[in-house]
């Protein structure tokens, strides 16, 4: 018997954004991630999405 999957994970991001840093908490669907901190830097938070 072969099984499909019918849904995939979300990925969310929330973000605090400050002028000193950013607070920023990823999460999914199904569980809590990750919470932290960083500068305020567009392209480090693109590497790491």
């Amino acid at each position: 018997m072969k099984t499909q999957q019918t849904a995939s994970a979300k990925l969310f991001f929330g973000i605090d954004i400050h002028k000193r840093g950013w607070k920023v908490h990823c999460s999914t669907d199904l569980f809590a991630c990750k919470s932290f901190s960083m500068p305020p830097d567009a392209l480090q938070l693109r590497t790491f999405v």
